[in-house]
């Protein structure tokens, strides 16, 4: 365990791992995350192990799981969102919609419905994102075209009326976007910029702190309900935290925040003090 330049205590959890940026937790008590060559890792967090038990052939991105441990996983190789099971058997889940299919998919999100908000980041920089409505079964439907500056990292806000995107580029920032009555999207608000950063991934904690971790720099930051912005934990070096992309509660009290090192090949362990917000794990078998 080492701390870090805020006093903020980190460690490598595992290692051997080929260049994760996928983080999530399970109710069976795993950790998952994705390899840059299709790998699907399981990790036992209070063992510190892990293990390989999948491979799509890809480039898993982002990931969510369901009630009965079936991971969603976006793979930015074959352009698809895979649904992989305990076992290890890989399926493709959904390739899109059908005049419009996916190109970049980046993170997965359930509501508690079994629906699956999807990002689609397109081409860096090419401002032709957007965000992708997905219901139980894997069918596809456009559900916003107005977030087109690189999509990348969401998550439900408390009590699942906002979806929370990170938007990477022009300018980077995070926006929120409301889920109406009838499952459309709503309004959209910026909820903070991050000038000279490139941010990645999102979580909540039950106190409704919103943590934001950086693909550049390396570092997550902590955005309290009151709007304050305070640096949770960065590393210079790039050797504890590196190129943290995605972000995740993990642990039976969900007390454990983990974050990829998409630069190096381990998943990064925070002592955060905090605990997370629960997620959706619909029942869709």
């Amino acid at each position: 365990m080492a701390l870090l330049d805020n006093q903020t205590q980190a460690s490598k959890l595992v290692t051997g791992l080929d260049h994760p940026e996928g983080i999530a937790w399970g109710l069976d008590g795993y950790a998952y995350a994705g390899g840059e060559a299709g790998q699907l890792y399981r990790i036992d967090v209070e063992k510190r192990e892990v293990r390989q038990f999948a491979d799509t052939g890809g480039y898993i991105l982002g990931m969510a799981l369901d009630s009965s441990q079936n991971i969603y996983a976006c793979d930015h190789v074959k352009h698809c969102l895979h649904k992989i099971t305990p076992g290890g058997v890989v399926t493709t889940y959904s390739t899109g919609a059908p005049a419009e299919p996916l190109r970049v998919p980046n993170y997965p999100v359930f509501d508690a419905k079994g629906n699956l908000y999807v990002s689609d980041s397109g081409d860096w920089k090419g401002d032709n994102g957007l965000i992708y409505k997905l219901k139980p079964g894997g069918e596809a439907s456009i559900w916003s075209r107005e977030l087109r500056t690189f999509p990348n990292g969401m998550c439900l806000g408390p009590g699942g009326d906002h979806l929370y995107v990170v938007m990477s580029l022009n300018p980077p920032r995070v926006v929120r976007v409301k889920v109406k009555g009838d499952g459309t999207a709503g309004a959209i608000e910026t909820v903070v910029k991050l000038p000279r950063t490139v941010p990645d991934g999102l979580a909540f904690d039950t106190k409704d702190n919103l943590f934001i971790s950086c693909y550049r720099p390396d570092r997550i930051y902590r955005l309290a309900p009151s709007g304050q912005l305070d640096v949770l934990a960065e590393d210079f070096e790039g050797f504890l935290i590196s190129a943290p992309t995605n972000i995740a509660f993990c642990g039976p009290d969900r007390d454990i925040l983990l974050s990829s090192s998409l630069g190096r090949d381990h998943i990064t362990r925070y002592e955060a003090g905090a605990t997370g917000l629960a997620l959706r794990y619909p029942d869709l078998d």
